[in-house]
């Protein structure tokens, strides 16, 4: 068995091994969300909690860690009867990104259920965890479906497994622990929610701590048992400190002056729900306790809002998280009681580790390297003495319709296109492919019926074979690859014009989040087209370099769709299942470079020949327009619509045009 990297070792990260630890003195704080960039050690920390958890007794013998003073009355290994049970260290369960459903729940023999009655059933990965810590890495990546499942087992504290009415249910409650780099993507509301505290990590900037970093990490790699005896001594003392801080938990007292303050900071920084209020309640708790104190003070108030607020705060996935400490400051002043509860905020109070947690990079902010300045076109006024216009902001982001890709896929799942699923609704029945997953039982039946007589079947029982069953065909939705080409050129530069552009991109990305899409961004001025985002799931990456983008230049419109295309290419090479949907965003001009008109027509034919869906975003404004964009969407095989029917009513038949057109 690897031997892991001691807790107490990790350098810095105050926060992030506080969150870590105030969930060990109280699982009820409900968890952790671990967001940072890559290198900071958040799956070193997390997989280090383990080895501090004290050990949980369990009854011998049982698949799903009962505990022998209250086993759970609908254990499948049950009845158990009480009693002393057999001691073992609490686990840490890993819980893989691309998992299967039955890995997570457990797998049922549906064969066996059908033909005996039997409820053979084989524990996955909720059962593994219960009473332990379940880790998800990359959780932001996680499929939607088994978002759902860690959703309900969390809120019931329970994992049920049905097939064609024959079910399972076991106790799981479990410790979540998550870590994401956001430049990935973010999470859906409702799992953001049910993490108790969040934390922000990040390299450090000093150099001397930074020696230290690999001092250490060199020492462990060289000898890892070695290291961790060098280490032992303060690994026990903390376990010891985890366990006293247990025993103290219950006496620990919350004041009405530090519920008031509570109440009064969840309501000042307006989030959504009672959670938050609880959330808080219970890690000024667990603060308290950890730091050896029978009463909640200011200091924890503000510990515990620092910890269980920012990620509460978004109310969209463009927002950063964080909180303005200065308010927080006001809002417990202004509530401090009577009760000890009006202590003066100090950060770094019992505890170990206080203050908030590193606030999220702004991210790249410079516009596009090497771009070179070149004179405006079409008389757009221009910025002295330099090629492109100061970037303009983004209007207001508005709802838009649904656009899809024609056909059915069967891409990662997601909410914009038809295809073929593990979930959605039953369109038809196959012989399954490997392991069978969702059963089709008419269509089962009806294989063995023929067949019951010469198996010689004598009871009420169904004779079922393993050629008998049948795998349900499921339609769902998936996500798609939508990739931005936006032209930022001297035609787009009036700077009313380009924010109401950038407003639609906006809305059009927002949309992408919540259909489970990937993004990317390619833009076309001056000479050439540039790959501003490589296809991510990270929207808000694709918000960030949007409102920087630079315009002013001229119009090379065939470079920016060969760009495009090859980005196609070379995502089709690493996700071949993933369908793709252009959408050009340009009044339709191309300049610059012989026949440039000519140009982008063969460009866009290379999309129509490959039968990639498309919509072209016409910017063309003006008393006179020319109609380029439609002709052009044309050329692509897809369809044209303007900013403002991307909004309106009447862009309802837009996904039937792009249909028509691509059939």
């Amino acid at each position: 068995m690897t031997t892991p990297f001691p807790f107490t070792a990790v350098v810095g990260q105050d926060d992030l091994r506080l969150a870590l630890l105030l969930n060990a003195v109280s699982p009820a704080v409900g968890g952790v969300l671990v967001r940072g960039e890559k290198g900071t050690a958040k799956s070193t920390a997390v997989r280090a909690l383990s080895a501090l958890m004290p050990q949980v007794p369990v009854v011998a013998g049982c698949r799903f860690s009962c505990d022998p003073g209250a086993p759970d009355p609908a254990c499948p290994d049950g009845p158990h009867e009480a009693g002393a049970g057999t001691p073992r260290p609490a686990r840490m369960v890993e819980l893989p990104v691309g998992a299967s459903e039955d890995r997570l729940v457990g797998a049922l023999d549906i064969e066996r259920a059908l033909a005996e009655g039997v409820k053979a059933f084989e524990p996955g990965l909720l059962a593994d965890a219960h009473r332990g810590i379940l880790y998800v890495d990359e959780v932001n990546l996680l499929h939607d479906h088994l978002v759902d499942l860690l959703l309900d087992a969390a809120a019931m504290g329970a994992s049920y497994v049905e097939r064609e009415g024959v079910s399972v249910r076991h106790a799981a409650r479990f410790l979540l622990v998550g870590t994401m780099n956001p430049e990935e993507g973010e999470l859906r509301p409702q799992l953001l929610d049910r993490f108790g505290l969040t934390v922000e990590v990040a390299a450090s900037r000093e150099p001397e701590q930074r020696v230290e970093v690999v001092r250490r990490r060199l020492a462990y790699d060289d000898d890892p048992g070695g290291f961790a005896a060098r280490w032992a001594d303060d690994e026990a003392a903390v376990r010891q400190r985890i366990v006293a801080a247990r025993e103290l938990l219950p006496s620990v007292r919350l004041g009405d002056g530090a519920l008031r303050q509570i109440a009064a900071t969840c309501a000042a920084f307006e989030v959504d729900g009672m959670r938050a209020d609880i959330v808080m309640a219970r890690t000024a708790t667990a603060l308290a306790a950890w730091a050896g104190r029978t009463d909640v003070l200011a200091e924890d108030v503000r510990q515990a809002a620092l910890l269980a607020l920012p990620h509460r705060r978004r109310r969209n996935p463009f927002d950063a998280p964080g909180l303005d400490e200065d308010k927080l400051d006001e809002t417990l002043e202004e509530f401090s009681g009577d009760d000890g509860s009006d202590e003066d905020p100090d950060p770094d109070g019992p505890g170990g580790g206080g203050g908030q947690p590193p606030s999220e990079s702004d991210g790249p902010q410079g516009g596009e390297s090497g771009a070179r300045p070149e004179a405006g076109e079409d008389g757009e006024p221009q910025a002295s003495g330099a090629g492109e216009q100061t970037p303009a902001r983004a209007s207001e982001p508005f709802r838009t319709k649904v656009l899809s890709v024609p056909g059915i896929g069967e891409g990662a799942a997601g909410r914009r296109s038809r295809a073929r699923t593990e979930h959605g609704r039953t369109t038809g029945a196959r012989r399954p492919r490997g392991a069978l997953t969702k059963l089709h039982l008419a269509a089962t039946v009806q294989a063995a019926a023929p067949h019951q007589r010469a198996r010689g079947r004598s009871g009420r029982g169904l004779v079922v074979r393993r050629d008998d069953l049948r795998q349900a065909v499921r339609e769902g939705r998936e996500g798609n690859l939508v990739l931005f080409v936006v032209d930022a050129s001297g035609s787009m530069a009036a700077r009313q014009r380009m924010s109401a552009v950038k407003g639609a991109v906006l809305s059009l990305l927002l949309d992408a989040y919540q259909r489970r899409d990937k993004v990317g961004l390619v833009t076309f001025r001056g000479t050439a087209g540039d790959v501003a985002l490589p296809p991510t799931s990270s929207v808000d990456a694709a918000a960030v370099r949007l409102e920087s983008l630079p315009t002013g230049g001229r119009t090379p419109l065939a470079a920016g769709l060969l760009k495009a295309h090859e980005v196609l290419r070379v995502e089709r090479l690493r996700d071949p299942a993933r369908r793709a949907l252009v959408v050009l965003v340009t009044d339709g001009r191309a300049t610059g470079g012989p026949e440039p008109v000519a140009l982008a027509g063969r460009a866009a034919r290379l999309f129509a020949a490959e039968g990639v869906a498309s919509v072209v975003v016409d910017c063309e404004s003006g008393p006179v327009r020319l109609g380029l964009a439609g002709q052009l969407a044309g050329e692509l095989g897809g369809t044209a619509v303007t900013l403002d029917e991307l909004r309106a009513e009447s862009i309802a038949g837009l996904v039937k045009d792009v249909q028509r057109r691509a059939a």
